[in-house]
């Protein structure tokens, strides 16, 4: 059964940083392209990045381009997303996702099947 576990959020004031880690297990992790999503209290779940199964490959949407990073570490089964210079609307509950076929590289449009529970991040000032 795969698992996926989302840990790293948190509170952070405008500006700051954070480093999300999502560790999955039950699949082999290096096969699969992995996504990042968001959720805000009120509105629907939004793409946020992916890295592709070998990690060559990144996607960002355009609203966080510049400022967050994805990346991946095979050895560790671990995927993650690396946010600087955040914003309030940034606040949401962010999700890991992985892809559902193999050797994918990652995009906003491909299946995810499987997903973590979510960790929250709240952006203040």
């Amino acid at each position: 059964q795969v698992q996926l576990v989302e840990s790293g959020g948190g509170l952070v004031r405008i500006g700051g940083s954070l480093r999300l880690s999502c560790a999955a297990s039950g699949r082999t992790f290096s096969s699969y392209a992995m996504g990042w999503f968001r959720q805000a209290p009120g509105k629907e779940r939004e793409y946020v990045a992916a890295i592709s199964y070998g990690g060559g490959r990144t996607h960002y949407a355009d609203s966080v381009k510049g400022r967050f990073t994805i990346s991946r570490d095979n050895a560790k089964n671990t995927v993650y997303l690396q946010m600087d210079s955040l914003k309030p609307e940034d606040t949401a509950v962010y999700y890991c996702a992985t892809e559902a076929a193999r050797y994918g590289s990652g995009s906003p449009h491909s299946k995810y099947d499987y997903w973590g529970q979510g960790t929250q991040v709240t952006v203040s000032s």
